[in-house]
């Protein structure tokens, strides 16, 4: 290990500490290097391990840093949709696309969290990642949301239970369903979602379903469990 560590010091040396190395100098130091690897080759593991810690906390940190620059775009916008009490104890931002088949599959996790747990809500936040009518079911959900808001949970509910991807006449079946029409989106709604993607990019959002608790942003269409402990976590943090 300590010959090991002599090779990698020469090899961090400055250019200008020292003459450059002699080609039997690198020969030796590269054997050196493989020497040392073969015999410890958990090294690699170790380094690869380090690494992915030190990228999580740098992530934290950053997430850290939106969600306090950001409160009331996130947690207070009004063109944004929420499930819950406005005054609630802690609020959850969830990150989300009406085309995404794991946001399908998550979506009912997040209303039965509200439900079990009264004193905790749910900003839900529309991203068009996936395709065109990603965008437009996002844009009508949010037009309702503005005009009627008593109808949204509804609307939203039909449009994540529909199977693949959405086109116009799907959008629009969903909207008969529940009794509503909506014509031309509004345009508050496309000012919503250009806000929603800039908050994403911000907190390092890489697809959908990703959601914030807290401080944490949790990736990924995760069991009710996982879920309902990070939100525990969360409230204990308070």
């Amino acid at each position: 290990m300590k010959k090991f560590a002599y090779a990698l010091l020469f090899i961090s040396a400055p250019l200008w500490a020292a003459a450059p190395f002699t080609p039997e100098q690198e020969a030796r130091i590269q054997d050196l290097i493989r020497e040392t690897l073969v015999q410890h080759p958990d090294i690699l593991a170790q380094a690869a391990d380090a690494y992915d810690k030190q990228a999580q906390q740098q992530q934290q940190n950053v997430v850290k840093q939106v969600v306090a620059q950001n409160k009331a775009a996130l947690f207070s916008d009004p063109g944004s949709p929420r499930i819950g009490k406005k005054d609630a104890r802690l609020t959850l931002v969830s990150f989300t696309d009406y085309n995404c088949p794991f946001c399908k599959q998550f979506d009912p996790q997040l209303e039965k969290l509200v439900q079990n747990h009264p004193d905790v809500a749910v900003v839900i936040k529309p991203l068009p990642y996936r395709s065109e009518s990603s965008l437009t079911s996002a844009r009508d959900a949010l037009t309702l949301w503005e005009q009627n808001p008593q109808q949204f949970l509804a609307l939203h509910q039909r449009l994540m239970a529909k199977k693949g991807y959405h086109d116009d006449a799907s959008i629009k079946a969903a909207e008969k369903k529940v009794g509503v029409k909506i014509g031309e989106p509004s345009k508050q709604s496309l000012e919503t979602v250009n806000l929603n993607l800039k908050l994403a990019q911000q907190l390092g959002v890489q697809g959908t379903p990703a959601t914030l608790i807290g401080d944490t942003m949790l990736s990924g269409a995760v069991s009710y469990a996982q879920l309902e402990e990070s939100v525990k976590h969360a409230l204990a943090q308070q």
